[in-house]
Order: C-alpha cells, then structure tokens, then sequence
C-alpha cells in the first residue's frame, strides 16, 4: 500500500451507500428466470473505496450496517480489501441494505434496492466526526445520501469538516431515480428522470465540491438541462471544481477550468475497446482510478486514463466491488495488449485473482487430518465404526486451537464426509481451512461429490481452500499422464469460477525414481498446461538442491504463488525435521502440512477406546507442537 498524502492517515474517506448485492449468475435472461446468485458488497461509496484501497490508497468507508449476518459480511470483506473500517457504524435497530441485479443483455442490467428503513440511510450528523474527517486528504460525498434530510446533514457536514480541515471534497453524482421516489421500484436500472427538486437540492453541495464526477445523465440532473454542454455550463456557475464526465465506451471528458460550447474544449480521454458484459459498477471504478491519479496531483490527462482504463476493466466482470482493479492489474493493462473480451486473458485474470485474495500470514503450519481410507481401514481393523472416525476428526480442531491461541499463522486440513463436524467448528476460529476434493487413494485422478467439479464446489463455504492431491511422476505412461492432467485442468478451472484457491499437493515418490529435479519437473508441466495454483503442498525432501529447483520454478512461473507447504507421509520426527532444516533457507517454503506424523498413534488409542476426549486433544495438541518447535528451530525468525 502507498504512502498516505500529505502527511494524513488516510488519503480517502467514502460516505454513504454501503450494502450486500445479489448478483445473478445465470445471464442473458430476466430475473425472474435467475437460478442463483453471487453475493458482493456493493453500494457506490463502498465500491469506490475497495477500488480505491486496491489502487494503493488508504481508503475508508464512513456508513451504517446492520447489526446482522451481511452486516458483518460487510464489514469483513472492507478489511480483506484494505479499507478501514472505523467509520462502519453498526446499527442494532436496522437491516443491511439490500440489492439484487442482473445481466440480462449489453443494454440491461435489471436493479432491485431493497432499502426500505436499511441502515446506510440512517447516517446522522451525530456520526460525522471532525477528527475522522480530519485525517483524510479528502472526502468522497454521494448523490443518493442527499436525497433525505438525515444522510442529507452528515453527508454536508463530512464535506464542511473536510473543508475546514484543508482536505478536498469530491463530489459523485451517483443519481439513481428509484432512490428519489421517482420511479416505481422495479425501475432501478433507470438512470435519468428529470426533476426540479432534485437538482435543486444536488446543486446545494456543488459550492463545497474541489471535483465533481458524473455521466451526462447525471450532469443534466445537476445542471438542470438535457443538453449536456449547458448542464455543465450550469454546473460551472456554481463550482470551480475540476468536473468529469463520463462518457462510456468513448471515455470522458474534464473541465479544469471554463465549459467551453462544445464537450471538445475539454480535455478528452479516450476509452479502451473492450467488450461491455455488465457496466453495473463501472463509474465507481472508473472514481477510483481517477482518484489515484487526481489524490497524488497527477496530470488530468493521467487521471483520466486511470479512471477509463478502471472502469474498461470492471465492465468485462462479473459483480461491481469484486471486480475492481489493483494497482499491479491497472498497471499491466495499461502496459499490454489484451483481447477485447478481457476476461479471456488467462493472465490478466490470474493478476487479479493472485492481487485480490483474502490477505494470508506469510507462514502456515498445518495439522492435516483429511485422510479417509486409512484411518476408515484403521477403524475397521479396530472395531470401530465410521461414528468414531468422524468423532476424531471433530477433535482436531480443538487441538490446534490449544497450539495456536488464536494465531492465523496455524491452520487444519478436514474433508467434508468424516471430517464434516471439524470443519463445522473450525467455522468459528480463525485458522486456514483446507479440504480435500480428491477420492481417497485415486490414480487416476477423481473427484468427490458431482461428476462436475464445479457443482461440488459451490457448496463449499468461500473460505474453505480446495486441496487436490496428485499422484503423478513425470515418467508416468502418456495415457495416464492425459487423463490426470484433464481433470486437474477441470478442477482448476472450476476454482477459478468459485472464487476458492487451490492447494495442489504433488506426490511422486511411490510412482518412479526421484532425482533432484523430479518434483521440480511437475511443477513445470502443471505451469505448462496453464495450471497456476495458490499453494503447492510437496514431499519432504533432505536435499538442499531439490529445493532450490522448486523455488527456481516457481519463482520463474508465477511470482505471485503463495508458497509451499512440506507434507509429512509418516516421516519419523528426525527425518522430518531434517527436512525442514533443508527446505527452510528457501523464502518460498512457507510452512508444512503435516498428518500422519502428528495423529497416527493419538488416533489408533482413540479408536481403540484405549483413550477418551480429552487425552485425545492433549496428545494431538502435544504432537502437533513438537512438529511446530522443528520447524521453528529450522526456521527460528517467523515472517510477518
């Protein structure tokens, strides 16, 4: 993240609509045809300050949630994208204010608000402080927060304090009839109804506003005439602010001084030609490039580059806060040259999948408990049935919460069949979730669940991490080698449809000789094939070299790869240990994941009623950190 200006601590702060968006993920048909829905945060202020916190801004958000479950969701998906959240107000008497949209085809783009009484519209004056205010470099204020008295006041109050305190007031018209009452409700897509009153009452704020930023629709609404040069005119009247008009594919146009008789006498910014697949959200990103150039006193012509070539890249997304650019992604596109359907390049999408994932600690350290077949064939030579497998496995959790206290740096593999009451608890902790996708033991590779991968993983919670476990030599027979590497793509492909990140764990050894280089040489087929996984889970190893051949891979096809995890298979505690000594040096092992190791003997005494619960969670918790001090002896200094 960049440097806050001029000595604030925030260069941003964003009032106002704050609420869950429900989008629609079948397209090309009415809403009422829409099976299923992606659930975003949504709300043109909250928009632009994730957009703007992906650019390298400090942003944060002044708004009302609920005291509820979107509330919280809110609230939670603001920090994973760097916004601060201390100006989220919870409000106990009001729900999160709702939206559901549609892509129905490249004109409509069906809107429901559900804002009846919703907590973003009861922001009072009371909630505007001027020391909040005061350490921003500016404060963005929102066309919709002046259509009552209440969000009225504060929304004039944060731009007065912001004024008083020597911060700059940028102004987006954001003008929505529907919140008006101006249209029935099943009208939110409706962009421009005019209206005196309305304009008289955007036009109160333009004196505070250093920038004002709309469509022509919305600069007729605030200047009072459908001609768009004359509404500019008008606007010109009353600000000396820099004004912006956004003028779709073909860019905008800004005014800096005079509104000449043409929208040429303006500086003009081109577009970018991509093709338009939903434009719900792309005003707030083109906001929010626009701000990271105008905060840092940018030429007006940088400014309006940033700001089309953000909003050119959320027009090809799905979703409006999701898709919003990072400063690597607007960078790149900016330096490249890119299909016109831009969610095509595999690389531009892996940008912003790798720069937009939740925020990870620099080092995992894994207790691995999704082993299925055996600890069932363990339970069946001891009597015990399925019941006391997946009672073992609902302890694991506990068991590294009496390790870790709390730290996100520790973590627990569970599959979904016997481990399913584990991952239910581990719900409620902070730690890393993995869960394995593959059938137990299956070469050639196959999936649980659905026969389409996809179908299976989007029952899976958001924040559940798709382990895969590949058994795979390079010098494997061509058929098999064909038929793995098919599904691994499948699987890949359905992670990236799902929004989960992948763990590929590597397995070679039992399936051919391993020279230094082998698993190194998988790592280059999978990266051959397209595939760029969020983790790799790989086999210990006491050989220095061979892991420097691993970093070198990685290093050399996806920079922006999380790292690696060491895998246990049962190694006695020596050989694991000099297994850490070998991987530490390099920066890439972040960590292990280790199972066998840690519960084989723990869950033989549990299985055979020789132990209860407790001792259970005890003797788990003992190994787990044993295999903890061995690491950290290898790795002393922890990254942050």
């Amino acid at each position: 993240m960049a440097e806050p200006i001029g000595g604030q601590a925030l260069d941003l702060i964003t009032v106002g609509r704050s609420s869950v968006d429900l989008y629609g993920e079948q397209v090309g048909g009415r809403l009422e045809d829409m099976g299923s829905f992606a659930k975003y945060v949504g709300g043109s202020p909250t928009n632009t300050a994730v957009g703007a916190a992906r650019l390298g801004l400090r942003a944060a958000l002044l708004t009302r949630v609920g005291d509820d479950h979107f509330g919280r969701f809110i609230r939670e998906e603001l920090v994973r994208s760097g916004v601060e959240v201390s100006g989220v107000i919870t409000d106990p008497q009001r729900l999160t204010a709702l939206a559901v949209l549609g892509i129905r085809d490249e004109r409509r783009f069906p809107l429901l608000f559900y804002r009846e009484n919703c907590a973003d519209m009861a922001l009072c004056e009371a909630d505007v402080e001027p020391a909040f205010i005061g350490s921003a470099g500016a404060v963005l204020i929102n066309g919709t927060h002046l259509s009552q008295p209440g969000v009225h006041a504060a929304s004039r109050k944060a731009a007065e304090l912001a004024r008083a305190a020597g911060g700059r007031v940028v102004f987006d018209v954001d003008y929505r009839p529907v919140l008006w009452g101006l249209t029935a409700p099943e009208a939110g897509e409706n962009r421009f109804v005019a209206n005196t009153a309305v304009t008289a009452r955007l036009q109160e704020i333009a004196p505070l506003c250093d920038l004002i930023v709309g469509t022509e629709e919305e600069f007729h609404i605030l200047g009072g005439s459908t001609d768009t040069v004359s509404a500019l005119r008008a606007v010109r009247v009353l600000t000396s602010a820099v004004l912006v008009c956004k003028l779709g594919a073909q860019g905008c146009v800004a005014f800096v001084g005079p509104v000449g008789t043409r929208l040429e006498s303006g500086v003009q910014a081109p577009g970018f030609d991509v093709e338009v697949f939903n434009i719900l959200g792309a005003g707030d990103a083109f906001m929010s490039g626009f701000l990271r150039g105008w905060l840092r006193r940018l030429p007006i012509e940088t400014c309006c580059q940033y700001g089309n070539a953000c909003g050119a890249i959320v027009v090809s997304r799905h979703g409006c806060a999701p898709a919003m650019a990072t400063w690597p992604e607007l960078t790149a596109f900016l330096a490249g040259q890119w299909p016109r359907r831009l969610r095509e390049s595999e690389e531009l999408e892996h940008v912003h999948h790798a720069t937009t994932r939740a925020p990870r600690p620099a080092e995992l350290l894994v207790l691995a408990m999704d082993h299925r077949g055996p600890l069932e064939t363990l339970a069946a030579e001891l009597d015990a049935g399925e019941s006391a497998v997946e009672a073992l496995k609902a302890l694991a959790i506990e068991a590294v919460d009496r390790v870790a206290r709390g730290d996100p740096r520790y973590g627990i593999l569970l599959d979904g069949r016997l481990g399913r009451h584990g991952l239910e608890r581990a719900a409620d902790h902070p730690y890393w979730i993995g869960r394995p996708i593959e059938q137990s033991g299956s070469r050639p590779l196959a999936f649980e669940g659905a026969a389409d991968v996809g179908s299976t993983l989007r029952t899976w919670p958001q924040n559940h991490v798709v382990k895969c476990l590949l058994r795979y030599h390079p010098e494997d027979p061509e058929r098999l080698r064909q038929m793995q590497e098919e599904r691994l793509l499948c699987l890949y492909s359905a992670c990236r449809e799902t929004r989960h990140e992948l763990l590929l764990e590597v397995i070679a050894s039992p399936y051919g000789d391993i020279e230094r280089d082998t698993t190194a040489r998988v790592l280059e087929r999978m990266y051959d094939l397209g595939i760029r996984p969020d983790w790799w889970k790989l086999e210990p190893s006491e050989e220095p070299a061979a892991w420097a051949a691993i970093q070198d891979t990685i290093g050399r096809r996806d920079r922006r790869c999380r790292g690696v995890l060491v895998l246990g298979l049962a190694a006695e505690a020596a050989s694991l240990a000099a297994a850490f000594r070998a991987a530490a040096p390099f920066e890439l092992i972040r960590g292990f994941a280790v199972g066998r190791t840690i519960f084989a003997e723990p869950a033989r005494r549990r299985l055979a009623g020789e132990i209860g619960d407790a001792e259970t969670v005890a003797a788990l918790a003992a190994n787990l950190q044993t295999v903890v001090a061995a690491w950290r002896e290898a790795r002393p200094n922890p990254p942050p």
